[in-house]
């Protein structure tokens, strides 16, 4: 569904990304693992087309969308959870959700807040609340939600466990789990290891801008450099 053939993103002078491949395939979770500063976010912003790469080129279900830019990527049934969750704060959580299907039929809107609301319930409980006044793991809820109010096929998903308590953590794992089983490609980036490696079908370690290892997501949890690198030992 999605390949990355040999992309280099840079910053102006300094190079972010090197030659980096990396296949998605219909239907799987795939993880992205490294440490802080390994170029992780880089990597999904030129998925996104901002930055777009210096060199290599980027597909979607066989089409190039290499210099498309954001703008008409997002068209492309791709979705991104960035990091930092990057919701409306004055907003409610239902004008929230309704901006996330801005591109989408409004005949559909009503079938996809269920579809929202089933999977997280918490959601439909503060639909009229101010999204600024919930907490970080509902904030993080709904900042999914209004990705999957757009209807990807492909969603990004950028540290979704990034600053939240340990059973909200297992939540969002729990509900990437569930859109897995429904169908939805997941790409994952996430600096809690163990847990994205238990999840994912496939991942890939990236240091300094480099994928370095590729594998199942059990064989990354049993190789030993990955284990001390990345989980403790």
């Amino acid at each position: 569904m999605l390949e990355l053939r040999n992309v280099s993103t840079h910053y102006g002078k300094i190079q972010a990304l090197h030659d980096v491949s990396v296949k998605v395939g219909q239907g799987e979770i795939v993880t992205l693992i490294g440490a802080n500063g390994a170029g992780k976010t880089t990597l999904l912003m030129t998925l996104c087309g901002d930055p777009i790469p210096s060199s290599g080129s980027i597909w979607f279900e066989g089409e190039e969308i290499t210099h498309l830019g954001s703008v008409r990527i997002m068209r492309k049934d791709i979705a991104i959870v960035p990091e930092g969750r990057r919701i409306f704060a004055r907003l409610t959580v239902e004008e929230n959700l309704l901006i996330g299907a801005f591109f989408v039929d409004k005949a559909e809107q009503g079938a996809l807040l269920d579809q929202v609301f089933t999977l997280f319930p918490r959601l439909h409980e503060r639909l009229t609340q101010r999204a600024g006044t919930m907490s970080g793991g509902e904030q993080q809820m709904l900042a999914i939600g209004c990705a999957l109010m757009s209807k990807p096929r492909l969603l990004l998903l950028d540290e979704p466990s990034l600053g939240l308590a340990p059973i909200i953590i297992q939540q969002i794992f729990d509900t990437i789990e569930q859109l897995r089983q429904a169908g939805m490609t997941i790409f994952l980036v996430e600096q809690n290891a163990n847990q994205a490696l238990r999840l994912a079908d496939r991942g890939y370690v990236l240091e300094n801008g480099r994928v370095v290892l590729e594998d199942t997501g059990a064989a990354l949890l049993a190789n030993p450099a990955v284990r001390q690198a990345y989980l403790g030992g």
